[in-house]
C-alpha cells in the first residue's frame, strides 16, 4: 500500500520530507525533519536494504518521529530527523556520503546527523568531509555512542527489576541478549561485570563465538532465543521482532533492549502486558548515544556514560511507576506523554504573526 505522504505528515506532526537524488553517485533516499521546535533534529544515517522506495519512506517517518520522542522525554532540547538510503549496488558510496554532507551543510545546522545501521566511522569521515554538523564515534566527536547506548540499556534492565521486584539481584538473573554487535556485546560486557548470567544469540555464528569467547558467556542458536526461560530478554539488533508469533513465545519478565522499534505495532506492547511482561519502552531506554551526542554539539559536553545511565533509569522509572497506577501498558504511556510534551513545546513557540 502506498504512503499518501502529505497526510502522512500531517497526522505525524512531521515539518519536512525530502527525497533525495544524486545523479553523480547513484544514492537515492530520504530526509525526514520531524521537529525543530526546541532545537536542531537529530538522527542518523541508516542504509538498508528496503524492498521499496516505498517502505524506506514508512522507515524514515517511524525512525525520526521516534527520535523526537527520545529528546522530549529525556529533556534534551532538541527534536528528531532521520536519513534512509536504500542499499543497492552499483552506488560510488564514498561519492554518497560527501554528498549527504552537503545535502546536511545545506540545512544550516537545522538537521545534525550521526552513525545508524550500515553507517559506521569509515562513512561518517566521508560525510564530516562537507559538514561539521554530524556525530562521530572517534576522538573527534562526543566518545564511543554504542558504550553509551550499552549502558543506558544496563541502567534501564536495573530499573525495571528494581520496579518490579525492588533490587536487581544481579547474580540471580539471567538475561538473554538478542544480536551481538557493538551495542548487545558491550551490554554482555556489563552484565557480566555485574554476576549476571548472559545469554548470547546472533545470525552471524562467527561474531557470537567470538563473543562467547571473550566474555565466558553461553549461547543459543538464534531460532530458539525467545523460547528460553529468563529474566530479561534484550533485543540489541534490529527491530520488528515482537509479533503475532514471538510474543506468545517469551519467557521472561521483562523486555528490555538497544533496538529501535522492537514492537511490530503497538498492539504487541498491549499484548505484553496482559501477559504480565513489562516492556521498557524502545525509544527511551536504548537513548544512550542520542543523549551523547545531543549533550556534544548543544552543549559542547562529553557525557559520561554513568551520568546517561544515570538519566535514563530516572526516566524509565518514572515512565514504569505512572504506567503501573494507571494499569497501562508502559509504551502506550510513553507514547502519549510524549506526543503531550511535543505538544506543549508546538504551543510555547511564537506564531508566525509574532515573528513578523
Amino acid at each position: 500500500m502506498d504512503i499518501h505522504v502529505l497526510d502522512a505528515l500531517a497526522r505525524g506532526g512531521f515539518e519536512d520530507v525530502l527525497a533525495l537524488s544524486d545523479r553523480r553517485s547513484g544514492l537515492r533516499g530520504f530526509l525526514a525533519i520531524h521537529d525543530t521546535s526546541s532545537g536542531p533534529a537529530l538522527g542518523g544515517i541508516r542504509r538498508w536494504s528496503y524492498r521499496s522506495e516505498n517502505e524506506a519512506l514508512r522507515d524514515v517517518l517511524r525512525l525520526s518521529r521516534a527520535m523526537t520522542h527520545k529528546c522530549v522525554l529525556l529533556g534534551l532540547s532538541a527534536g528528531g530527523g532521520k536519513m534512509v538510503v536504500p542499499h543497492h549496488t552499483g552506488v560510488d558510496w564514498k561519492g554518497a556520503y560527501r554528498y549527504i554532507g552537503e545535502v546536511v551543510q545545506r540545512m544550516g545546522g537545522r538537521y545534525y546527523t550521526g552513525p545508524d545501521v550500515g553507517t559506521g566511522l569509515e562513512e561518517l569521515g566521508w560525510v564530516a568531509d562537507r559538514t561539521a554538523f554530524v556525530t562521530r564515534p572517534d576522538s573527534l566527536g562526543p566518545g564511543e555512542l554504542a558504550e553509551a547506548t550499552a549502558e543506558g540499556v544496563f541502567s534501564g534492565i536495573a530499573a525495571s527489576l528494581c520496579h518490579l521486584d525492588g533490587e536487581t539481584d544481579w547474580p540471580s538473573r539471567t538475561v538473554v541478549v538478542q544480536g551481538l554487535g557493538s551495542v548487545g556485546s558491550c551490554l554482555a560486557e556489563r552484565l557480566v561485570g555485574v554476576d549476571a548470567r548472559v545469554i548470547g544469540a546472533d545470525l552471524d555464528t562467527e561474531r557470537a563465538k567470538d563473543v562467547s569467547t571473550r566474555l565466558g558467556i553461553e549461547l543459543v542458536d538464534s531460532s530458539r532465543e525467545f523460547d528460553v526461560a529468563c529474566d530479561v530478554f534484550s533485543p540489541c539488533a534490529l527491530g520488528g521482532i515482537l509479533h503475532d508469533l514471538t510474543v506468545p513465545r517469551l519467557s521472561c519478565k521483562i523486555v528490555a533492549g538497544g533496538a529501535n522499534n522492537v514492537l511490530t505495532k503497538p498492539i504487541h506492547g498491549d499484548a505484553l502486558h496482559s501477559r504480565g511482561i513489562l516492556y521498557a519502552p524502545d525509544f527511551v531506554i536504548n537513548s544512550g548515544a542520542l543523549i551523547r551526542g545531543a549533550r556534544f554539539h548543544l552543549d559542547g559536553v562529553r557525557e559520561s556514560v554513568e551520568a546517561i545511565g544515570q538519566r535514563i533509569g530516572l526516566t524509565l522509572g518514572e515512565i514504569l511507576s505512572v504506567a503501573k497506577e494507571e494499569d497501562r501498558p508502559p509504551a502506550r504511556h510513553a507514547f502519549d506523554e510524549a506526543e503531550s510534551r511535543i505538544g506543549k513545546r508546538r504551543e510555547a513557540q511564537p506564531s508566525r504573526e509574532q515573528e513578523l
